[in-house]
């Protein structure tokens, strides 16, 4: 399995990252929301109980019961023992639903409140189709990203190899595993790619949720497949951790990628040749200590002069890594000329009125999206295909990235 990248230690140890843990952030965000809704709510029934309109007892029941969908689904993760696939699902379609109840209402109150009644309405009802398209034909709308990389230092056999990247699976969310799987199959067979890289999170909880059906449907991909773990497919999100021990589920996923013809790298290199050229390929396991720290901004990686020994500098160097944010130590090494990522998904909403656009991953990440350029280095930031939290995709629609090595003199 090879060796692990224990990072901050000291920090693991106290149970946050080297910054401030954003999980937090997050969480006290989703409070706020879910606060603003309940308070928009309560404000628009008193205003019509003063102007003698009372709202009837069926509105008012639906708008009490979307309003505590969140506590419904607190109220399941704390009673349950585990947390299966079906109940994970069952999470993700409450949440969708409270984002698609409440946010029309709340845009519909906010024109109300200038008196634009009516434009209210049509922001609620725009607001609601948008939810609806983002978790039905922009959850599994395949985009693909072309990329050129440009460098003296690719070999001239290497000059048009054709790299295909994917990311962030999450085959436990997948809600018709059986289409998305074969249609994710059948666009990267179509791109007649010379190598194909993944790069993490192929499960969401457990290694079950990879059956022997997406199994068969993943082994569709034609060529050479190269992976590296994400911070899904460590079993850390097990909540019966006591029959589904970690180190056994990461086994696991790793056996059962194995068993389709992926080559999972764990803080190993590999080396790829055409004639008498050759390029390195390094793909870095993902540290179980960084599991909360993994939405941090800077992470330390001491030891990462330790997985490239060895690993000639002269040699053009491909590195597969879950997270983006070692992608300033990665270089510091003098390696990594391209380094290919996922984990951010984008958050799975993205504004692209011009190039990268933005995102509300942008208060997390430094880079969150597509592709960075540092002198001779690259990173490519991969959106991912699955989803997770909500079965929704705006913006940041599944993709697959198309990237062509090009050798300039």
């Amino acid at each position: 399995m090879g060796k692990f990248l224990y990072l901050c230690p000291e920090a693991a140890a106290r149970g946050g990252g080297c910054q401030s843990n954003k999980v937090s952030m997050l969480f006290s965000l989703a409070l706020i929301l879910f606060l603003a809704g309940v308070a928009a709510d309560w404000i628009h029934i008193r205003r019509h109980k003063r102007r003698q309109r009372p709202i009837g007892r069926w509105r008012m029941g639906w708008m009490m019961a979307t309003d505590l969908l969140p506590v419904v689904i607190m109220a399941i993760s704390l009673l349950s023992r585990d947390n299966g696939t079906r109940q994970m699902a069952v999470g993700m379609w409450l949440l969708w639903a409270w984002i698609a109840t409440v946010a029309p209402r709340m845009a519909c109150y906010l024109f109300r409140v200038v008196g634009l009644r009516r434009t209210g309405y049509v922001a609620a009802g725009l607001l609601t189709l948008l939810f609806l398209w983002g978790a039905t034909r922009g959850r599994t709308r395949l985009h693909v990203s072309r990329v050129e990389v440009i460098s003296d230092r690719i070999p001239e056999a290497f000059d048009g190899f054709r790299i295909v990247q994917i990311s962030d699976l999450h085959v436990g969310t997948l809600v018709n595993p059986d289409r998305e799987l074969q249609r994710l199959a059948d666009s990267i067979n179509a791109l007649h790619p010379d190598a194909v890289f993944f790069t993490g999170d192929l499960v969401n909880i457990r290694a079950s949720e990879l059956d022997a059906r997406m199994m068969q449907r993943l082994q569709r991909i034609n060529g050479p497949v190269w992976s590296v773990i994400g911070n899904h497919d460590l079993g850390s999100y097990i909540k019966d951790s006591l029959h589904h021990p970690m180190e056994e589920n990461l086994r696991e996923v790793i056996a059962r990628q194995q068993a389709m013809g992926w080559t999972v790298l764990q803080d190993t290199t590999v080396y790829l040749h055409r004639g008498t050229d050759s390029i390195a390929l390094t793909g870095l396991g993902f540290d179980p200590a960084l599991r909360k720290q993994r939405h941090d901004r800077h992470l330390p990686a001491p030891n990462l002069a330790e997985v490239f020994e060895g690993v000639p500098a002269s040699l053009y160097s491909i590195v597969l890594v879950h997270i983006p944010q070692l992608w300033e130590q990665i270089i510091a090494t003098g390696h990594g000329d391209m380094t290919l990522s996922g984990h951010v998904h984008s958050m799975q909403m993205k504004l692209r009125p011009w190039g990268r656009g933005w995102s509300p991953a942008s208060w997390l990440y430094t880079r969150w999206s597509g592709r960075y350029d540092e002198g001779r280095h690259t990173l490519y930031i991969n959106d991912g295909i699955g989803y997770v939290a909500y079965p929704m995709r705006l913006g940041a629609w599944p993709e697959i990235t198309l990237i062509t090595l090009k050798r300039c003199a």
